[in-house]
């Protein structure tokens, strides 16, 4: 969906930007409003679109990748030492209430929320919209509600749970349970299910939307995170019987534009290299080499401990970490050694090409979900079941085809022991899931599942994890700016 993602509308900054967004009592004459918008399918796709592309744009890149990966043992902070020094404060524990990245995500989580619950309101009263237009574009913001609470709650913990557009009387929200927010998602991707398309059935310009197996593949990760195995088997399984996905036989090429929305995709986000500053897309350019030949930011460094977790020979390190010396994937260059950053390495993950425009106006997709993901849920499901011999299955699926024709790496995992092929199908997801921002969620739901197996490992990383307290920071704060908003209606998190 790369061309439509960039359809930047008046109706991006008119709908309502958080849950305290006030209006005037006076309507615009002339101009486009939330109330007046909705007046043919087409204005209703775009609409939808504004909440794609703020998943696109979030913010700047940059807190979003601090608070999944820069966060956790896969990544440092990277660049110069005193450049965004907000990420250091991630990257060591040291946050707190009024940190940016905190501030930030919670508001990009909430507009992008506040743009889906007015699609939902009003998409059914777009004059002479067919049914099926209908109820695809209900879907696809019911999933995309669903993304950004999902992420809320991981983060967060308790957040405010708000499904409509609010009345200026309703402003002081209070935080729902977690339990009760998990319901949501729950019930707006089942719905979302039933009433999206498959992946396939999408015409060509379309592709990048929403889709039946996205919304299967969410749900899927959400009952893993419940610890709901049955269901998260189920949803996963469905993905996997769908038809709809397969393994590249490449792992390098997921991450080059001949992967981008490949069968290996199940969700992810388009960006496009432009001439003009508008529409940019900066997700490859806070990552890409600080120097020559690639010029970027240098962040989201690649740590020593994901570099020693790779056995030895498996491919995916090297489609994953971009060193000094190393020729890029286009052969067009070398990376040259910057003196004024320390051990540096990149995410090459997010590498692109040579393009058309600024650095800022990255054209590698984002991807958000993929099969690969979907498989180890469903072998992690399985083993928690007590199936080992159906999890191996799975898993060695995803070895075999990381290991290529090499039949002397990454051999066929064979442990049946439960607890054993847990922690062998976690480091699964953590070397093929590596720089993808997953990982800090992984970290919180594998603390919930095995503290005494994942809290020595994490305590091990040292100094990154000296402050690290299990008790206080497998939540982040709920931004202070927000509890004063609401006045004092939300509490804050416990030791923040």
């Amino acid at each position: 969906m790369k061309t439509s993602a960039y359809i930047i509308l008046a109706i991006a900054i008119l709908l309502p930007l958080s849950c305290r967004q006030d209006f005037l009592d006076v309507k615009p004459q002339g101009q486009l409003t939330s109330e007046n918008y909705f007046a043919s399918t087409e204005q209703a796709v775009w609409a939808v679109n504004t909440v794609y592309a703020h998943i696109r744009q979030n913010a700047l890149p940059l807190h979003f990748i601090g608070m999944t990966d820069v966060i956790s043992d896969d990544s440092d902070k990277g660049s110069e030492p005193n450049d965004a020094i907000f990420l250091t404060a991630l990257d060591e524990f040291t946050l707190d209430p009024g940190h940016a990245s905190v501030l930030e995500m919670w508001r990009t989580q909430y507009t992008g929320i506040a743009r889906a619950n007015l699609c939902v309101e009003k998409i059914p009263e777009v004059p002479g919209i067919t049914e099926a237009m209908k109820n695809r574009l209900i879907g696809e913001a019911l999933f995309l509600r669903a993304y950004f609470y999902f992420n809320l709650v991981r983060w967060y913990g308790d957040v405010p749970l708000i499904t409509k557009t609010l009345n200026p009387d309703e402003y002081n929200q209070t935080r729902a349970p977690k339990d009760q927010v998990y319901q949501q998602i729950i019930t707006d991707l089942v719905a979302s299910i039933g009433l999206l398309p498959e992946r396939t059935q999408y015409a060509a310009t379309d592709i990048g939307r929403a889709s039946k197996g996205a919304a299967r593949g969410i749900l899927a990760k959400v009952y893993l995170t419940r610890r709901d195995y049955a269901n998260a088997e189920k949803y996963a399984l469905e993905v996997v019987n769908s038809g709809q996905y397969t393994l590249l036989p490449r792992y390098s090429d997921i991450f080059l534009p001949v992967g981008e929305h490949s069968s290996e995709s199940i969700f992810e986000i388009g960006c496009m290299a432009v001439e003009s500053w508008e529409g940019r897309c900066e997700y490859n350019m806070v990552q890409g080499v600080r120097g020559i030949p690639n010029l970027g930011w240098g962040f989201n460094r690649p740590s020593d401990n994901l570099v020693a977790e790779y056995e030895n020979g498996d491919p995916r390190r090297e489609a994953t970490i971009l060193y000094v010396g190393e020729v890029l994937p286009d052969g067009s260059g070398v990376v040259q050694d910057n003196s004024a950053l320390i051990n540096e390495r990149y995410n090459q993950k997010a590498w692109v090409p040579a393009h058309v425009g600024l650095q800022d106006n990255g054209p590698g997709n984002q991807r958000l979900l993929r099969y690969s993901d979907v498989i180890l849920i469903l072998a992690e499901a399985l083993n928690e079941q007590g199936r080992a011999g159906d999890a191996l299955i799975y898993l060695n699926m995803v070895r075999k085809r990381a290991r290529g024709t090499n039949n002397f790496i990454l051999p066929d995992v064979t442990v049946t022991d439960m607890r054993d092929l847990r922690h062998r199908i976690w480091r699964e997801r953590r070397v093929e899931l590596a720089m993808e921002h997953h990982r800090w969620f992984d970290v919180i739901r594998q603390m919930e599942v095995d503290p005494e197996y994942m809290l020595p490992r994490l305590k091990a990383i040292q100094p990154q994890f000296d402050r690290f307290d299990p008790m206080k920071h497998l939540l982040l704060p709920v931004p202070q700016t927000e509890i004063d908003l609401s006045g004092q209606a939300m509490s804050q998190n416990t030791g923040y």
